[in-house]
């Protein structure tokens, strides 16, 4: 168990303010959970971050605690004893809401919204509110519901009082009551079943629309440079200065989940696409993960990660295997990576040079000021050209179709005519080899 000093320490921490522009917000109780002295340090690192996920969610954390225990509680997850001490601690400070930062059996949220007599969420539930915040696109939007409504079918039941002391609803203005297609908790288990398989049904037909638009891209040519990482890397602020487009930036968690593609300039002359995803966490939870396999198709579909990360955080390194043990669930984790520090104008010059040794061929750039954007552009045709092939061609005079897609769709390295046909050196995708192979010089 942690002493008491530390929770003293914490609470004057946390308790900077309870409003927001004049707008009552959610007290927020954090509670992390370790089995072992060793996890402390992650698990304070994990629960500032599970902080910065409430107020992204519209709460106001005011008190965090981690508690240590020898296994976990089947019931409560921390015991009974140690809940109702909290509970007591929670009532004094006139939380609203308790926030775990670990996902919850059913069973474990009604004991400890029974013992703490206030909405208990979990991690999953968290991220899930915020998603039903931020999303926008159809399939985004869908995604959220299809993901929240498993979430709270097995929690039905005792939930139906809590939902209802704060209203269910996108107007409703507590954690875990928000969402596209919200339903009340108390709604039959036959009816949420039945909009599960209504919205699957509706996604799967989204994917459809989705594979034609992949595919006339591919017919182009353009190759797709995604950029990923972590939540709040500077991502869409990157996206926005290589492509000159205007997606929302703030600096909250999860401020962008509906992904964008956009053209941008290479250096050789040519366009390639950029993609804009949403970040990823520690600890995703794996349903999360597969509820945004559609939004995060363009990640696999990329011939290019750039891979995007704070370079001021306190701990980059974790935040670079987070986000490629997210790329390995979805089956993106080999596809060829550029790693990309961002934000060298805030950072430490000295932690940007041992990042730079430490991961060999990344990038160090500042999407605010500019600072290293011609060199991330150089790097990442450098490394769209290590998936391309050199070919050497002979192309009939009849078929001048078929350069000028090449013009389009690969780089042209020289172009010369003979009485047979025009000659052309060029660096194709790997992929679009055997487009071309019966123009191939012997």
């Amino acid at each position: 168990m942690t002493d008491r000093s530390h929770l003293e320490r914490r609470r004057k921490l946390l308790t900077a303010t309870v409003t927001d522009f004049d707008v009552e917000r959610q007290r927020a109780f954090l509670i992390g959970v370790v089995t072992s002295t060793s996890d402390i340090p992650e698990a304070e690192t994990s629960i500032a971050e599970l902080a910065l996920l409430t107020d992204t969610a519209g709460s106001v954390p005011i008190f965090d605690v981690v508690v240590r225990r020898d296994s976990l509680d089947a019931g409560t997850l921390i015991g009974r004893p140690r809940a109702e001490a909290l509970a007591q601690e929670a009532t004094s400070l006139d939380v609203d809401v308790v926030v775990f930062d670990r996902e919850l059996s059913p069973g474990q949220q009604r004991n400890l919204q029974e013992i703490f007599e206030c909405d208990v969420v979990d991690r999953v539930g968290l991220i899930l509110d915020i998603f039903a915040q931020h999303a926008h696109s159809s399939d985004g939007m869908l995604q959220v519901e299809l993901a929240q409504h498993r979430y709270r079918l097995p929690r039905l039941r005792g939930q139906g009082q809590m939902l209802s002391r704060h209203g269910g609803g996108v107007g409703g203005s507590g954690i875990g009551t928000r969402g596209p297609g919200e339903t009340k908790l108390e709604t039959d288990r036959r009816r949420i079943l039945d909009r599960i398989r209504k919205v699957e049904g509706l996604l799967f037909d989204l994917v459809g629309d989705r594979k034609p638009r992949s595919k006339s891209r591919r017919k182009a040519g353009l190759p797709l440079l995604s950029l990923v990482g972590y939540t709040n890397a500077g991502k869409s602020t990157l996206f926005n200065a290589l492509t000159g487009a205007d997606v929302l930036v703030e600096d909250r968690l999860f401020a962008t989940l509906d992904s964008t593609v956009r053209k941008l300039a290479l250096p050789n002359g040519h366009d390639a696409l950029a993609s804009d995803t949403v970040g990823f966490v520690r600890n995703l939870p794996h349903q999360l993960v597969k509820a945004f396999q559609a939004t995060l198709e363009e990640v696999g579909d990329a011939d290019v990660l750039l891979h995007i990360v704070d370079a001021s955080d306190s701990d980059p390194d974790r935040q670079i295997d987070s986000v490629r043990e997210v790329l390995r669930e979805i089956g993106a984790g080999d596809i060829d990576e550029l790693v990309v520090f961002n934000k060298i104008d805030i950072a430490d010059g000295v932690a940007v040079d041992r990042l730079l040794a430490l991961y060999p061929g990344s990038v160090a750039v500042s999407a605010v000021t500019g600072d290293g954007l011609d060199g991330l552009l150089e790097a990442a045709l450098e490394a769209l050209r290590a998936g391309t092939v050199e070919l050497n061609l002979l192309v009939p005079y009849a078929n001048g179709d078929v350069v000028a897609r090449l013009h389009d769709a690969a780089e042209v390295l020289s172009l010369d005519h003979d009485q047979e046909g025009t000659l052309v050196t060029v660096l194709v995708p790997a992929a679009d080899v055997g487009l071309y192979e019966a123009y191939v010089r012997s």
